[in-house]
């Protein structure tokens, strides 16, 4: 029945949301609609940064309701690759067979990597 999925978040730098998500996280830009969305995707996910057109409401890093995962093979040669990006973590968890890693985009929004250990 669904083809595929995509979580889309409001932003309030689009500039500098771009940068993390392509730059510093490495996914790549599906489309782009100028001053308004980005859309990049990662395996499996695609991600819509959007910034509100002039006049409307932000709740750009307000709900803290929705967590973005990443699975990664490797947690913490991933974890040092991006540290050596400048983005910082919370302390490494490890619960049965997962290893999480907790971080944010530039606008408060909360991501984790996580690797499931099979």
């Amino acid at each position: 029945m669904f083809k595929s999925g995509a979580v889309t978040i409001e932003v309030e730098d689009l500039n500098k949301a771009e940068q993390f998500y392509v730059e510093t996280l490495g996914l790549k830009v599906q489309f782009k609609i100028e001053g308004h969305l980005v859309q990049v995707e990662a395996p499996g996910l695609a991600i819509g940064l959007v910034q509100p057109r002039a006049g409307q409401e932000s709740h750009s890093g307000k709900s803290g309701s929705i967590h973005i995962a990443l699975e990664v093979q490797e947690l913490d040669s991933a974890v040092k690759l991006l540290e050596s990006r400048g983005v910082e973590f919370q302390p490494i968890m490890e619960e049965g067979a997962t290893k999480i890693a907790y971080f944010s985009d530039p606008e408060g929004n909360p991501l984790y990597l996580i690797e499931l250990k099979h």
